[in-house]
């Protein structure tokens, strides 16, 4: 139930990244970075972990699991801030890491002491979400490819099968 949950949370930001892209509606192949290769989730992992470890996260494994047919398109990094040295600077030292390596910041909503930034680089929209400020320390950071193979994989991944 869990992992439909996260799918069904998951497509809606795809729809609402798509619906909201700048782009008009273009892109008609994958996510190109500067390259001219596509990003794909791995690659997008690899950037997340590189930026919030060189920052000082270390990823907290019992985070959100990515469903094994959404995994290029979807990346879900959650930080073990009760172990970071100082958590809102290792969130901005990571954010800052990734601007620095093409990812531009599109909006910045702060209230009650957590900070959400949106992030976007190719088709890809990144979430990253510090709320380190108060008891409960929470930093993640959600990514997901807004292209139209995603959106179709991202959905067939929310489609629940009844039992037999």
């Amino acid at each position: 139930m869990r992992k439909a949950k996260w799918v069904a949370a998951a497509a809606g930001v795809v729809l609402l990244v798509a619906g909201c892209s700048s782009e008009g509606g273009s892109d008609k192949g994958g996510s190109i970075g500067g390259g001219g290769e596509r990003i794909d989730g791995a690659a997008v992992t690899k950037e997340l972990t590189d930026a919030a470890t060189g920052a000082g996260f270390t990823q907290d494994a019992s985070g959100e699991q990515i469903p094994a047919e959404a995994k290029d398109c979807m990346v879900s990094w959650t930080a073990d801030a009760e172990k970071a040295k100082d958590p809102a600077k290792s969130y901005t030292d990571t954010v800052a890491t990734l601007t620095k390596g093409g990812w531009s910041e599109e909006r910045k909503t702060e209230q009650g002491g957590s900070v959400i930034k949106s992030l976007k680089k190719s088709t890809w929209q990144l979430q990253a979400s510090n709320h380190s400020a108060g008891p409960l320390k929470l930093v993640m950071f959600v990514a997901v490819d807004g292209s139209p193979q995603c959106a179709a994989a991202i959905a067939g991944a929310n489609k629940v099968t009844p039992s037999s």
